[in-house]
């Protein structure tokens, strides 16, 4: 799949999309297991050839451009957001941003670890709770619906009985760091798979 960097559509009669990468900003987490979604946008915002911008709200660094195949007509409006707050945070960038962008809460989609999958597993699926991910939490209270998409990223559960809290805060093993490109990788094709052919489509191959 390929993309282009554009200017904002502000005549697009065709809905956009947003995607969202939930994590903590700054050095100290980013190569932290929480900040996975993180990474799967930052590889989705290399594939659009574009740096961030502090978005007018303020509060979250976005790229907006053009996703899908060559020939493929319309090309489906991409807005990428990266908070600049914490993860309990997360909501309020997100709403503002699809406000702006005119884009509908149904055509969000969130990307974040999921603890309830093992390492290296995604999932995707619209709708649902929480599963006391703050994040998640937090962009429910603001969309105020669960009615948004989620791309799942596994990243097993602590081990021995270390909290989870504290678990989501380490760094990735070594044989965990050589394996996460790819898994990285992986979790933005099927980012860009749910929107240009569809969440059905994408559960069947890639699940």
């Amino acid at each position: 799949m390929t993309a282009v960097a554009t200017g904002r559509a502000t005549t697009d009669p065709v809905p956009g999309w947003l995607v969202a990468g939930l994590g903590n900003p700054g050095p100290s987490y980013a190569a932290t297991r929480h900040n996975v979604g993180r990474l799967v946008v930052e590889e989705l915002a290399g594939r659009l050839g574009a740096g961030w911008r502090r978005h007018r709200t303020g509060r979250a660094d976005t790229i907006e451009g053009r996703l899908g195949l060559p020939g493929s007509d319309p090309l489906p409006r991409l807005v990428l957001v990266r908070t600049r707050g914490y993860m309990n945070e997360s909501g309020p960038p997100v709403a503002a941003v699809a406000a702006y962008a005119g884009v509908p809460t149904e055509r969000v989609i969130c990307v974040h670890d999921e603890l309830d999958l093992p390492f290296g597993t995604v999932r995707t699926k619209h709708g649902g709770g929480d599963n006391g991910h703050n994040g998640l939490r937090s962009v429910r209270r603001a969309l105020a619906t669960g009615d948004f998409g989620r791309v799942r990223v596994g990243i097993g559960r602590p081990p021995g009985r270390q909290d989870p809290a504290d678990f989501v805060l380490t760094s990735f093993s070594r044989s965990e760091q050589a394996e996460l490109p790819e898994i990285v990788e992986r979790a933005a094709d099927i980012a860009e798979s749910v929107i240009l052919r569809g969440l059905s489509i994408t559960q069947s191959d890639y699940h």
